[in-house]
C-alpha cells in the first residue's frame, strides 16, 4: 500500500494544502471576536507566542509521525508504539464527526453567497433571514449535500490532482481577497477606531480566560489532533524540509486570522458606532451581523459577494482536508481504493449531516446535553476528543516512544533549530496546557464557567 500512496509534488504543494486545512471558519469569525473580547493587541501577542511554541511543537510532531510511518492516524501511532494503537482509533473519530457538520456550515455559506448574488445585501440583512433559513424543513440539508458533493468530487481526484490542485488555486485567491477586503474595511468612516482597538494592547483585559481563549483558538485553528497533519505528513516527500514547512504554515494561518480581524472588527465598529458587543455574536457574527454591515456600505453587495467567496474558499480548503483524512483512514484500515473510500465517506456524511442540518428546525426538539446537534457534535469533537488525542500524542512521543522518533526524521532535511523548545513543550508544557483546555472547554460548554 505504501508504494501506491499518493504524495504532494513538493514543499509548496504540501504547505498550501496544509495551510488550507488550517485556514478555515475559525479564522474568519472566531478569531476576530476572541481578539475583541480578550484585549485586542494583547490577545494577538499571546496568540502569536502560543503559535510559535505550542502550535509549532504539536504540528511538527504530527507531520513527522505521518512521514515517518507513511500511514494515516489509524496506523501511525501503533507503528511507533503498539501501546498507543488505540489513539489512532480515537483520532479517526474526530474528522468523521466534524466533516458532516462542517458541510452544514458550508451549506450556509453557499446560501448567503447565493442570496448576495441574486438578491443583494438588503435581503440577507433582514432580521429574521438567518433564523428562518436554518429552521426550514429541508433547504439546509439540500445545501449541505451540494457542499458535500463539491468536497467529495475534489478529493476523489487524488492528492496531487485534487487536494493540492484545489489548494494551489484557492489559497492565493484567499490571500488576495483577504487583503483587498481588509483595506476597504479599514478605510470606511469610523473604522479606524476599530483598527486601534484591535491592535492596541488592553492589559486590563488580560486574565486566565485570555490565555485559555488564545490557546483554544490556536489549537483548533491549526488543525491539530484531527489526524489531518498526520495524513498530510504521510504524503510529504522525503526531501521536504519539515521545520521550514511548519513555519510557513504558521505564517499562512496566523496571517489570515490577523487579516480577518482587520476585515471584521473595523467594519463592525463603523456599523455599530464602536459597540464592542456587536462583535461577540458567535456564528451570528458572520451570518447576521456581517450582512447588516454590508447592507450599510456603499457597494455593499459587491463587498458581501467577495467576502462570502473568501469564506467559501476558506471553508472548502478545510473540508477537503477533513474529508481527505477520513478517506485516507478507510484506505489504510480496510485496504480499499480511493474511489471506494470516497463513496463510503460520502454516505456516512449524508447520514450524519441530517442531524446537524435539521437540528434548528425539524429535529430541534432533540437536544443531547441540552445542545442542538451541531453544537453537540462540535462539543464532542473539539472540547473532548481533540484535547484528549493531543494529550495522548504528547505522552506517546514524550514519555514512551521517545522524542528521537521526531527529531531524527526532522533532521533528515534541517538542523532542527527549535529542537530544545520542542522537547520541553511536548514532554512538559503541552500536556499541562492540554489538560487546561480540556477542563475549561468542558466546564464552559456545560455553563459552569464563562470563557
Amino acid at each position: 500500500m505504501n508504494k501506491k500512496r499518493g504524495s504532494f509534488s513538493g514543499r509548496i504543494g504540501f504547505v498550501l494544502a496544509a495551510a488550507g486545512s488550517a485556514v478555515g471558519l475559525g479564522n474568519l469569525w472566531r478569531f476576530p471576536y476572541l481578539a475583541a473580547r480578550y484585549g485586542g493587541g494583547t490577545f494577538l501577542v499571546i496568540y502569536l507566542i502560543l503559535v510559535v511554541t505550542f502550535g509549532y511543537s504539536l504540528m511538527t510532531a504530527e507531520i513527522t509521525l505521518g512521514r515517518r510511518t507513511r500511514l494515516s492516524a489509524v496506523g501511525a501511532y501503533g507503528k511507533v508504539d503498539r501501546r498507543f494503537q488505540f489513539v489512532g482509533l480515537l483520532t479517526c473519530l474526530v474528522p468523521i464527526i466534524i466533516v458532516p457538520y462542517y458541510c452544514v456550515l458550508g451549506g450556509w455559506i453557499l446560501k448567503y453567497l447565493g442570496v448576495f448574488v441574486t438578491s443583494g445585501a438588503q435581503t440577507a440583512a433582514a432580521d429574521t433571514y438567518f433564523s428562518t433559513f436554518i429552521a426550514s424543513p429541508i433547504q439546509p440539508y439540500i445545501l449541505t449535500v451540494v457542499y458535500l458533493t463539491i468536497t467529495a468530487v475534489i478529493v476523489s481526484f487524488g492528492v496531487k490532482r485534487g487536494v493540492e490542485a484545489a489548494s494551489r488555486f484557492m489559497m492565493p485567491l484567499l490571500v488576495v481577497l483577504s487583503i483587498a477586503i481588509s483595506i476597504y474595511s479599514m478605510t470606511r468612516p469610523g473604522a479606524w477606531e476599530g483598527v486601534k482597538y484591535y491592535l492596541t494592547p488592553h492589559f486590563s483585559d488580560v486574565s486566565l480566560n485570555t490565555l485559555l481563549g488564545a490557546l483554544g483558538q490556536m489549537f483548533f485553528s491549526m488543525s491539530l489532533a484531527m489526524g489531518i497533519m498526520i495524513t498530510y505528513g504521510s504524503y510529504m516527500m522525503d526531501d521536504t524540509d519539515i521545520e521550514k514547512s511548519v513555519s510557513q504554515i504558521e505564517c499562512f494561518d496566523t496571517g489570515i486570522a490577523f487579516l480577518a480581524g482587520l476585515m471584521i472588527i473595523p467594519s463592525v465598529f463603523a456599523f455599530s458606532g464602536g459597540d464592542e458587543a456587536a462583535l461577540n455574536a458567535g456564528p451570528g457574527l458572520m451570518f447576521v451581523t456581517m450582512p447588516k454591515v454590508f447592507a450599510s456600505m456603499n457597494f455593499g453587495t459587491v463587498i458581501g459577494i467577495a467576502f462570502f467567496v473568501l469564506v467559501f474558499f476558506a471553508a472548502l480548503t478545510s473540508s477537503i482536508s477533513l474529508y481527505e483524512t477520513v478517506v485516507s483512514i478507510f484506505c489504510d484500515k480496510f485496504h480499499i481504493t480511493r474511489i471506494q473510500s470516497c463513496i463510503v465517506t460520502y454516505v456516512i456524511c449524508l447520514v450524519l449531516g441530517v442531524f446537524s442540518a435539521l437540528g434548528y428546525g425539524t429535529l430541534s426538539g432533540i437536544a443531547p446535553l441540552g445542545l442542538n446537534f451541531l453544537d453537540f457534535f462540535d462539543f464532542v469533537s473539539n472540547s473532548i476528543l481533540m484535547p484528549v488525542v493531543a494529550l495522548l500524542t504528547c505522552l506517546c512521543l514524550g514519555w514512551f516512544a521517545g522524542l528521537d522518533v521526531v527529531a531524527d526524521e526532522v533532521k533528515k532535511t534541517s538542523t532542527f533549530r527549535r529542537e530544545k523548545m520542542f522537547r520541553v513543550m511536548i514532554r512538559w508544557i503541552a500536556p499541562i496546557f492540554l489538560i487546561a483546555i480540556l477542563i475549561s472547554s468542558v466546564l464552559s460548554t456545560l455553563g459552569i464557567i464563562s470563557l
